[in-house]
């Protein structure tokens, strides 16, 4: 497994984490920043999520509001985990609709990027849809069928996964918006991803499973939902009949230059 050199912050015996000054610091300046970056962009069910949170601003929120809150909207929780957890370990958490959130957060001078998903990503990419029955039940299901996948069925569920719940984009009538935490938690690809310059694709699951991606480049094509419940029907599929459809079909060519050193999956 890759290594990090973060190290998530340990809770104490009442499960308080105790953040420093620059710490609550850097999650003020990355929430306030990407707040009004995300107006008329993101989707509203997400909006509806951020609203329910009540995320604070001056400092980085405890697990325990989290829970509090997606205990009782979708039955969900966050867990503490370390920087990088192994695919096995991230597949059981989903499947027991337990989200991993790993409890460090990014220093000033990675305001703008890192591999590693840190407690702003976690928590404001992801946790507000959380609160949405249709994308908590896609997540769950997903959880579970990861759980019992080969290894290389999982690089294709890996695949969807990135395009759905990390970069995902959805038609509302509002106009295209943004669904994906991947998207939601970094400013250039929120503003990068509804522009003319990446390729949108209606979204087709087997199609996803088949497109490359690299984790360290802004994405070259987002596929798009037609609504968010798109998603929830997608879990009452046979979502692994289209994994082994991936699998007989093989990759799409890359839209990306390749690299010396590949992240492609």
């Amino acid at each position: 497994m890759a290594q990090t050199l973060y190290v998530a912050r340990e809770p104490d015996a009442s499960g308080f984490i105790d953040y420093t000054a620059d710490e609550h610091a850097v999650w003020n300046t990355l929430i306030t920043r990407q707040m009004k970056i995300i107006e008329g962009r993101a989707c509203q069910e997400y909006l509806d999520g951020i609203e329910q949170l009540g995320l604070p601003l001056d400092r980085i929120p405890q697990l325990g509001e989290i829970n509090k809150v997606l205990g009782a909207t979708t039955g969900w929780q966050v867990e503490r985990v370390p920087a990088l957890i192994p695919f096995q370990t991230f597949f059981e958490l989903l499947a027991s609709k337990r989200f991993p959130v790993a409890t460090f957060i990014r220093t000033a001078e990675e305001l703008d990027y890192l591999q590693e998903p840190d407690i702003f990503h976690e928590i404001f990419g992801h946790c507000p849809l959380l609160t949405n029955p249709w994308f908590a039940e896609f997540t769950h299901t997903y959880g579970k069928l990861g759980l019992s996948a080969s290894k290389e069925q999982r690089v294709y569920l890996a695949r969807l996964y990135w395009m759905t719940i990390e970069f995902g984009l959805v038609d509302t009538p509002q106009g295209r918006k943004i669904y994906g935490g991947g998207i939601l938690s970094s400013p250039k690809e929120a503003l990068y991803s509804l522009s003319s310059a990446p390729e949108h694709h209606p979204f087709d699951a087997l199609e996803a499973m088949r497109t490359p991606y690299r984790i360290d480049i802004l994405q070259p094509l987002y596929f798009v939902l037609p609504d968010l419940k798109r998603l929830f029907d997608l879990a009452q599929q046979d979502i692994m009949a289209l994994v082994g459809q991936g699998m007989q079909l093989g990759l799409h060519a890359p839209k990306f230059p390749p690299k010396t050193k590949s992240h492609a999956a």
